[in-house]
């Protein structure tokens, strides 16, 4: 790691333990994704889902020595996924184990790809996550807000699940199968019925697509509002800027005219920005 690095501490994220023989395949039949793909220094993505394929949170998992594997997610829902998996422990040879106190997540980014390490759990080419603190091995790093780390995911079209809106959104209006945290071709998981319908059924009309307001507008996770064009929206992850305008991720129609008009809603005047990823159609 050459190039300058910023360090950002994610405080509001928990870290759930899986550890145990069966903590692959446990995992394995209640996430979305091929727990198959997960390697150690990287991180994989996954949805926690209702039977009705609602996405109760996403998972940044961590694969470490061992069965020892690491979920990442907002703490808010901690408990609440923590008590969800354990309902389906059954005889499964394993322990959960909430170690957010001593695990704090510590988030790297630099303008250059990031290259591996010990420690470290690639998120994509320019950032990663480590366990425990990176700023004892990179002790002149910059820090960077959590605010300016937020605004990278949303450039990046990356949905974040919180308690507003935990069991809103089908894993494809969260794009789920675009950022590559859903498995087509893996056995079946809680949700997977409904999921897979709607990928082999055709196009969703709904869709989180990200946007930026044209005037001062504070948004944040679950509020909701109309666009000028009469599409409702959903916002699922908002940062403000300086000037009080908003970028921002939401689930919204596709097109105007389609399901999901708004009425006696105040409009929300924004411009459309591109995602770096393809909707399909």
């Amino acid at each position: 790691m050459n190039a300058p690095i910023a360090l950002c501490r994610l405080d509001d994220f928990a870290t759930l333990r899986f550890r145990g023989a069966d903590a692959g395949s446990f995992l394995q039949g209640q996430l979305s994704n091929d727990l198959g793909k997960l390697t150690r220094g990287a991180i994989l993505r996954a949805g926690l889902h209702t039977p009705q394929g609602r996405t109760l949170a996403l998972l940044w998992l961590a694969a470490r020595a061992g069965n020892d594997i690491l979920a990442l997610l907002p703490r808010e829902l901690a408990e609440g996924v923590t008590l969800q998996l354990r309902r389906y422990l059954l005889r499964a040879k394993l322990t959960i184990t909430n170690e957010t106190g001593q695990l704090p997540v510590i988030g790297l980014w630099q303008p250059g790809p990031i290259a591996p390490a010990e420690g470290l759990w690639q998120l994509d080419a320019q950032r990663a996550v480590s366990l425990p603190a990176a700023d004892e091995a990179v002790p002149h790093a910059e820090p960077m807000t959590r605010e300016q780390w937020r605004a990278l995911d949303i450039a990046r079209g990356l949905p974040q699940v919180y308690g507003a809106t935990s069991g809103e959104f089908v894993a494809q209006m969260l794009n789920l199968d675009c950022i590559d945290a859903v498995s087509f071709s893996k056995g079946c998981y809680t949700g997977q019925e409904v999921i897979a319908r709607a990928h082999y059924r055709g196009r969703v009309k709904r869709r989180m697509q990200r946007f930026e307001t044209l005037s001062s507008a504070p948004l944040a996770p679950g509020d909701s509002g109309q666009l000028e064009d009469g599409r409702s929206f959903r916002v699922v992850e908002a940062v403000t800027r300086a000037d009080g305008s908003s970028e921002f991720l939401a689930v919204a129609p596709m097109a105007a005219g389609e399901a999901g008009v708004a009425t006696g809603a105040a409009t929300l005047r924004v411009r459309a920005l591109p995602l770096p990823y393809q909707l399909p159609e």
